[in-house]
């Protein structure tokens, strides 16, 4: 981490008391640095890391882990949300996704549901996902609405972008709603992290404008699921060329990369 910031540290004695220590350096960031920093939390609406183990291995994902890529089924899923702590109080307001069948992404074959969280929607947070408190008054609460995506998400690999956040939304809710999502777990960021480890940029933006993939719809749930799913299909051939064919190979090579080390 010192080496990749450019810093140092050093190990160093004073000769008149005897005390050693260590000096640890890092640049100090210009200006400049800092606001790219600030513009790219606005952009995103939710940290890039969660503490949330996307890894864990559960029956399904061991007895797919022998399996092709090219041959599994996917649900590719975004949650758009009251804000960024789900943990303390922040609910999912819109979940949406798309499957993604034999390597042949199905664009009519969605699930598409808005949530009422049974709370406030803070008017900052309105402008980027637009769903409003009458949007969402009178819409199915979470204890209706995750059931029924367990049911359209069932027997296949959940594949989502900066997925830890989405499952730790999904996660805290499985007391309330008695689901327990232990599918195998893709996540794009990680993938993309893999297959263009060089690249400054990892957000969702940013790899679909590598990939030359128009967003309709970002920071809705559904067009985020897409957006995700485009990019998902063109690291499959990309993964391949790397020699990596499985779930399990794949699940390795993500789990190797910085980005799934950092934890917040």
């Amino acid at each position: 981490m010192v080496e990749r910031h450019g810093g140092a540290f050093w190990f160093e004695r004073e000769a008149e008391t005897g005390t050693v220590f260590f000096r640890f350096l890092l640049p100090l960031a210009a200006p400049q640095e800092q606001l790219e920093t600030s513009s790219v939390v606005r952009n995103e609406s939710r940290p890039e890391y969660y503490d949330f183990d996307l890894f864990q291995a559960s029956a399904q994902s061991r007895s797919l882990e022998d399996s092709k890529l090219s041959e599994l089924s996917f649900t590719v899923f975004d949650t758009e949300t009251t804000g960024l702590d789900p943990a303390n109080g922040d609910e999912i307001i819109q979940i949406a996704a798309v499957r993604i069948v034999n390597g042949k992404l199905l664009r009519h074959e969605n699930f598409d549901q808005l949530v009422d969280p049974k709370r406030n929607i803070p008017a900052i947070t309105i402008p980027i996902h637009g769903i409003t408190p009458e949007m969402v008054r009178g819409q199915p609460t979470i204890d209706k609405v995750l059931p029924a995506f367990h049911q359209f998400a069932q027997d296949t690999v959940l594949v989502a972008h900066n997925a830890a956040f989405d499952m730790r939304c999904l996660q805290v809710k499985e007391k309330v709603t008695g689901m327990v999502f232990d599918h195998p777990v893709m996540d794009t960021l990680l993938l993309s992290a893999v297959v263009h480890p060089n690249q400054e940029s990892h957000r969702l933006e940013a790899i679909t404008e590598r990939f030359n993939i128009n967003i309709l719809g970002r920071h809705t749930a559904l067009g985020d699921a897409m957006a995700t799913a485009e990019v998902f299909m063109r690291l499959i051939p990309l993964l391949a060329e790397m020699g990596i064919h499985t779930l399990g190979q794949a699940r390795e090579a993500a789990q190797k990369t910085y980005y799934a080390r950092l934890k917040y």
